[in-house]
Formats: structure tokens, C-alpha cells, sequence
């Protein structure tokens, strides 16, 4: 996707150094655009950890990388195989809600242990990464194929005037290496000469959607506007918004979605005022493995200074300012969960599905062991 007049994806490998891991530095959009470089396992769990790289499909494309810097780090001293399983372990303990992270991660050490005899372990291990990174940018781009149908019915039902288009958190291709989830439908939907209008919620504590959706959009040329997370509600009342599309985190086999803290709300919103919702992500992030999203899936809670100060661009550089009492606690739950009575359809890369087990376990039936 644009950034600026030139295409980007999130995460790529470096072409002139096959030992580098290049990424785009979203700590520091929209403010400045940079380019981080990433060297060892140490750097992608770093990255992960800090916000660096986020969101679901990104989060997995960096730890099947790290899999792979992993290998080039393995001596005789290490041992190539306890290293291996270490940096493994260590790289899915990053963050707990994403299942994309341990899904890649398994990926790549499974293709390692399976290739054929001859294949180093480097060489098995960069062509999994690689592997498993187009094929969330594929995936994404057949979510948005997907997808775009319901912003065409919608318009033409409006006799076409601008869907007005509700998301939450940053759920583009910053996130997932290219296109996006949630995102995927509306770049495909303003490529075909749809109006679209989104309605972008800032997303407290760290503002992925003030800072990322809205600089992704920008970059796009595509109407929006930024909200505070909690005008969504006065929105749908008042008819001003024709369709809510999020991203996912982890899905449950019976359709419960974690997602981006606050989603819930939305959605009890739209189901208030009788306006779809829906969850749109690649298969990789459900977890076949998990009924009950409330009960099952662990929320990540991360530290309270995201809640306790807000950062922002003054005198041309970045700083953060405190924006409560010195000494006040502050509680900081990453995601919620939706459950799935709430959600009108899961948006995926085979296509448009009910959140009920039945219907899903149909559809990935080759994914379900």
C-alpha cells in the first residue's frame, strides 16, 4: 500500500542483506516515517513487545522471521537445536492474545523439522517466513474481495452516496503486511469508485486509530474522520453509520472475536441499533482449540503508563505528557471479547461466514485437526 508516492508492505526482508528484517517503525507514525532494522531474535521479541510492529497478521509474518534470525544465530556452543526451541518459546511468550504469534511460529519450526535432507535449517527456515508472510498478504487481499460486496449493496441501496464505515483500533496493512482486514473491503471498495466516509475511533490508550488508520487513509486519499471511542454510539443513533467492519486478534471455533479493548461496546451498539457488524481476519487467527472467548482467550494487560500519559508531536519531536494524577492507579486491559450473538458475519479469505460453530467448522474443515 502508499505511503507517501511509494508502496510498502509492513515487514520485509532486507535485498541486499539476507540478515536483516526491515519493518516500519509505527511507534513513531504519523509523525515520522522510518524504517527500523531488525537483527536478532532479541529485536523481533523487542518489536513485538513494544508496539514497534502490531496487530495479528503482522505480529505472526515478525515471529516467523524471528524463527528465522533464530537459525542464523544457532553455533556448535548454543547447540542448533535447544537454541532453536528456546528462541521458539521465548518468541511466543511475547504477547498472549494474538494466536497468529504461536501459529507462525509453529509454522516455520514445523517446516524446518520436515524439510528434505540437504536443506539447511537457515535456508528452511527463510523460505517458511516468506512463505507464511504472502500468504497473510493474499489472504487479507481475498478479505477485501470478499468483502467489497457489502459495501456495494450498501451503496447501492443509498442510490450512491458515501457508506459511512465505523472501525476500531487499526485493522490495515500496517498490521498485516499489506491491504489489511477491516481495511481490505474499503481499499477495494475506493479503488472500484465507491464513496466511502469512515468514521475512525481514536482508540485509547496508545490512539492506533488517530494515529494509524487515519495516517493509512490519508495516504490513500480515502474521507475520514477521527472520533473518540465513545461517539460511535451517538453515531448509530443518529444514522450516520451504515456498516461497523473490525479486525480480530483470536476467534473462537463458535465465533466469539477478541479484539482491540472497546470492540465490545461497538458492538453492543450496533446490535442496539440494528447496524452489521462485522469481524473480518485470515484464518490464522481463529483458535480451533476454544469455545468460550470470554473464559478462554488470555487478555493481555499491559503497563498503566499507556493509560496514565499520552504522547504526542511538540517542538517538532516526540514526547509524552501525563495526563492524570501522580499518583493515581491505572488499569490497562489490552482487548475485550465480542461474543458472537453480536456479530452480524466473520469476513475471512474463503469467504463470509455465520459466527457459529457449525458454519465455521464447515468452511475450514481442512484447518480444523
Amino acid at each position: 500500500m502508499l505511503a507517501g508516492d511509494k508502496n510498502y508492505q509492513s515487514i520485509w526482508l532486507d535485498g541486499s542483506d539476507p540478515a536483516v528484517v526491515r519493518v516500519i517503525d509505527q511507534n513513531r507514525l504519523p509523525f515520522f516515517f522510518e524504517i527500523k532494522e531488525l537483527r536478532s531474535v532479541e529485536d523481533i521479541y523487542n518489536a513485538i513487545s513494544d508496539m514497534t510492529v502490531r496487530g495479528a497478521p503482522l505480529i505472526g509474518a515478525a515471529a516467523a522471521y524471528g524463527v528465522y534470525l533464530a537459525t542464523l544465530e544457532m553455533t556448535p556452543a548454543t547447540g542448533y537445536h535447544h537454541h532453536l526451541k528456546n528462541a521458539a518459546r521465548y518468541l511466543v511468550s511475547c504477547r498472549p492474545t494474538a494466536v497468529n504469534l504461536t501459529r507462525a511460529v509453529n509454522f516455520v519450526m514445523e517446516k524446518i523439522k520436515n524439510d528434505l535432507p540437504g536443506h539447511s535449517p537457515e535456508e528452511s527456515a527463510l523460505k517458511a517466513a516468506n512463505e507464511f508472510c504472502e500468504q497473510e498478504k493474499e489472504n487479507c487481499r481475498l478479505i477485501g474481495v470478499h468483502g467489497v460486496p457489502l459495501i456495494e449493496e450498501i451503496s447501492r441501496q443509498k442510490g450512491g452516496k458515501p457508506v459511512n464505515i465505523l472501525t476500531h483500533c487499526n485493522a490495515g496493512w500496517l498490521a498485516c503486511v499489506d491491504y489489511g482486514t477491516a481495511t481490505a473491503p474499503v481499499y477495494l471498495a475506493h479503488a472500484s469508485g465507491i464513496p466511502v466516509h469512515i468514521w475512525v475511533d481514536e482508540t485509547r490508550p496508545r490512539n492506533q486509530g488517530s494515529r494509524l488508520t487515519a495516517w493509512e487513509l490519508s495516504q490513500a486519499g480515502i474521507p475520514y474522520t477521527i472520533i473518540t471511542d465513545n461517539t460511535g454510539g451517538h453515531l448509530m443513533q443518529h444514522g450516520m453509520v451504515d456498516i461497523v467492519i473490525v479486525g480480530s486478534d483470536r476467534t473462537t471455533i463458535r465465533g466469539d472475536v477478541a479484539n482491540k479493548i472497546g470492540t465490545y461496546l461497538k458492538a453492543l451498539a450496533a446490535h442496539d441499533n440494528k447496524i452489521p457488524f462485522y469481524s473480518a481476519f485470515p484464518s490464522t487467527t481463529f483458535d480451533f482449540g476454544i469455545s468460550d472467548g470470554i473464559n478462554d482467550i488470555p487478555v493481555e494487560e499491559r503497563e498503566p503508563e499507556e493509560v496514565s500519559f499520552v504522547e504526542g508531536l511538540t517542538g517538532g519531536k516526540m514526547e509524552k505528557v501525563r495526563i492524570c494524577p501522580e499518583n493515581a492507579r491505572s488499569a490497562n486491559f489490552a482487548f475485550d471479547v465480542t461474543p458472537a450473538k453480536y456479530i452480524t458475519g466473520l469476513i475471512t479469505e474463503k469467504g463470509i461466514c455465520k459466527p457459529r460453530e457449525k458454519e465455521i467448522t464447515k468452511m475450514f474443515s481442512d484447518k480444523i485437526q
